[in-house]
This record gives structure tokens, C-alpha cells and sequence, in this order.
């Protein structure tokens, strides 16, 4: 994780992963929403840095990071409104228990429950489920503070509502958000080895619509896919036995980590044991920690109807994708409106690959992802490992330019611009 300390040398300030050092000259944690807008209309070059889980230069600056971690906390739930609202730099982990104790929940979580709300929102990051929109898309409401220092408040229905939510840090530092809820809920995690491919190709919308949420970890070797969680809605009807076998596939005899071989401690509860939905929708419990990951993460977008001629393309080029990979995950991810969403204005699989912590060995293997996937207009995740032209992007997001122009509105002179939004969104410079 990131150490927040004020002027640590930023030789040594990286994000999780290792693989970007940052280039600022110093990080603040400002502890007042005061301070921090002081911090902002300051003047020169500033963004915002939630817990470092990007693996590209996507929150990378060369002026001042500013971390939101130490802002007053909040997490007040209106039941009424069937909304809560939380701190930006609260952990997905730090907040879902108190949901979950009021009798709400989240439409879903990320693999991952130690990222923070307002960086997972802000970069299109996402859980699993046919039905289920990226995290993202239960904002109803954010605050943040623009690049004069001013406090903006933007909600869901108002002009420029959709182009802010995913906006990569380029339209101001986000200080608080509110989320929509749904009532709490309950889940039984299941996991089935050993699905046949010709099984998943011939019934793809099937086997994704089994459950509330639905991974498949493969590989890439050719063969069956290695693991599918299935994590069961459990209904008034109360849990269910799951079957012994289920699409060709084996249920599996004891808890799994989604990388054969690793030690499954730090896993959420499998096996079918019930429980509230916060402590099996992720594929990790909040307890582990992880100070550092060891890989690279790649992962795009496509509509959900190109799915199975996506999967049949990076089959064919498995011999570049597999020597280089710890695990692949395919999901699914309801389609919404936000302007940056990969998501946006279609329903969606996404295909995640977890590389082997070598950026130099990786990067020709994410090349031949993206060769595969180009005929299917596939987006990359924003906080990833990717290469697409900024031309290719423009072409794939209808209000590209639209969100272009909102940057060049709300930040005429370039506070929160840094190389990644200059490259990619070249009509903001």
C-alpha cells in the first residue's frame, strides 16, 4: 500500500504493484477540507492518489500528490433515501460492514475489498454479475474540490453528472461520494473446476447468468477452463446444495485460490457456506493485506454479444498470452451511461489477465491481447497495463470529446493534467 507521509523522497513512493515510480515532488495528506482546496488553488501541477492500485501512470505527476486518506471520515447511511455517503478515501473494506449492520448493501464489490471507493469510481473498476453495473454506477452524487479551490457538488440527472464520475482525477480531487444501496443480502460462494470449453462456447450467457456473480479463471493453455466461482444470491427459499457436477465442470472439494497452487487462506469463505454478501462477493477477505503485488494487470472490454468470438480470437494466440500469465479472469459487467465506463451504452465481458511482474516480457503479450480484440472495439481498464492509440480510445467512447471539452471547463489551466491525459486525450492540452 501507499505510504502517505508528507515529503517522502519519491524515489521510493510507488504504487502497489512496484511497477510505477512516482515522480512528484512531494505528497500531502491534508487533514481539513479547508487545507486541501488551499493545497489546490495553490497553483501548479496536483492529483490525487487513492491506495496505488493502478498499474500504469494514470495518478503519476510531477508536481504534488495529495492524498485524501486523512480527511474527516464519513460514512452517514439515510435509509430513507436508500443512500449512503462516504469519505473518498475510505477502503471498500472499511465501510461495507456498517452498510451491511444498517441492513444495506452495495450492487457489488471488486475482487479486491482494500482499494478505495473513490479511485475504484473514478477509473471504471468492477465486480462480477450479468445484471451488475461497474462500481461506479451506484454514485448518485459526488463532491470535489476543482481546480480553483472551489467545492463542486455534482449529482445524478444535472448536466455533466455522467462525464465526471469515471474521470481519471482530471476534473478535481473527489472528497466525498454518495452511493446508491440495496437491501442486504446474503451469499454462498461455489467453485467448479474443470468446465469443458466447447460447454462454455455453446452456452456462454447461460454459464454467466448462473449466479448473482460469476468468474471463470483460465489459464489460457487450450484446455477446460481451470475454476468458475459462482456466488449464489441466497433467496428466501434460504441456501442450496450445489450439485456435485454442473456444465461438464466438478465442484470443487475444498476451498480455491483463483491462482492454482497459491495458498487459499486469504480467499473469501467457499464451499457454500452462506454469508452477508460483503464477505463473498469479493474473491479476497479484508483482513489480508497486501503490502505489494507481485504481477501486472491488463483487462478489456467488449460487448457481451462478441464474447464468444473474443474468447475464440485470444484462444489463438494463447501461445503469447499463457508463458506470461499467472491467471486470466473473464466477468461480466452491466452496461450504463458514464461517459469514461469501458461499460458504457453496452452490456459487457470483461477479460482480465494477470501478468508476471516483467514489463518488458509483458508488453509484446498485451500487443497480441489487443491485436486479438481489436475487430471487437474492446476498451482497456483505465488503472491497467494497455497500448491502444489514444486514436483507437477517441473512436470507442461516443463522448470522448465531450469529456475533453469538460476537462478544458472545469480545469482551463491544467492543474490536474499529467502525461496520461495529455497522451490520451490529446484535446486537452
Amino acid at each position: 500500500m501507499i505510504d502517505h507521509r508528507a515529503h517522502t523522497p519519491s524515489a521510493h513512493r510507488t504504487n502497489w504493484a512496484g511497477n510505477v515510480t512516482f515522480r512528484a515532488e512531494r505528497l500531502h495528506t491534508p487533514t481539513t477540507i479547508a487545507e486541501l482546496r488551499d493545497l489546490v488553488s495553490a497553483g501548479g501541477a496536483l492529483r490525487a492518489l487513492g491506495t496505488g492500485h493502478s498499474f500504469n501512470t494514470v495518478a503519476d505527476t510531477s508536481g504534488t500528490l495529495v492524498s485524501v486518506a486523512g480527511l474527516p471520515r464519513t460514512l452517514d447511511v439515510d435509509s430513507r433515501a436508500g443512500t449512503a455517503t462516504v469519505s473518498a478515501g475510505l477502503r471498500f473494506a472499511e465501510l461495507t460492514g456498517t452498510l451491511h449492520r444498517h441492513g444495506f448493501a452495495l450492487h457489488n464489490l471488486g475482487s479486491l475489498p482494500h482499494i478505495s471507493v473513490a479511485g475504484a469510481c473514478a477509473t471504471g473498476t468492477h465486480g462480477s454479475g450479468a445484471g451488475n453495473r461497474s462500481l461506479a454506477g451506484a454514485v448518485r452524487a459526488l463532491e470535489l474540490v476543482t481546480a480553483d479551490g472551489d467545492l463542486m457538488t455534482l449529482e445524478r440527472g444535472e448536466d455533466d453528472f455522467e462525464g465526471a464520475v469515471v474521470s481519471l482525477g482530471a476534473l478535481g480531487v473527489v472528497t466525498r461520494l454518495t452511493l446508491d444501496l440495496v437491501p442486504a443480502f446474503d451469499i454462498q460462494q461455489s467453485v467448479y473446476e474443470g468446465l469443458p470449453q466447447e460447454r462454455l462456447l455453446g452456452r456462454f450467457d447461460e454459464i454467466m447468468s448462473e449466479a448473482y456473480s460469476v468468474s471463470l479463471f483460465t489459464g489460457w493453455h487450450g484446455g477446460p477452463v481451470d475454476q468458475v466461482w459462482l456466488k449464489r444470491k441466497v433467496t428466501d427459499g434460504g441456501p442450496r446444495s450445489a450439485p456435485g457436477e454442473w456444465q461438464g465442470a466438478t465442484l470443487a472439494d475444498g476451498p480455491r485460490h483463483p491462482v492454482p497452487g497459491m495458498a487459499t487462506e486469504h480467499c473469501t469463505e467457499q464451499l457454500g457456506a452462506p454469508g452477508p454478501w460483503h464477505t463473498r462477493l469479493p474473491h479476497f477477505r479484508p483482513e489480508f493485506t497486501p503490502s505489494n503485488g507481485d504481477e501486472l494487470q491488463s483487462e478489456y472490454f467488449v460487448a457481451r454479444e462478441d464474447a464468444v468470438a473474443a474468447y475464440e480470437a485470444l484462444d489463438r494466440v494463447r501461445q503469447d498470452i499463457a508463458p506470461l500469465l499467472q491467471i486470466g479472469e473473464i466477468r461480466s459487467v452491466a452496461g450504463d451511461d458514464l461517459w469514461l465506463s469501458p461499460a458504457q451504452g453496452r452490456d459487457s465481458v470483461a477479460f482480465h489477465f494477470t501478468w508476471v511482474p516483467d514489463t518488458d516480457a509483458v508488453l509484446p503479450a498485451v500487443g497480441a491481447v489487443e491485436e486479438a480484440l481489436a475487430p471487437f472495439g474492446a476498451r482497456p481498464h483505465w488503472g491497467k497495463v494497455f497500448t491502444t492509440p489514444p486514436a483507437t480510445l477517441r473512436s470507442l467512447y461516443p463522448r470522448y470529446a465531450d469529456f475533453e471539452r469538460l476537462v478544458l471547463r472545469l480545469d482551463p489551466t491544467g492543474v490536474f493534467r499529467n502525461d496520461f491525459l495529455a497522451r490520451h486525450f490529446p484535446g486537452t492540452s
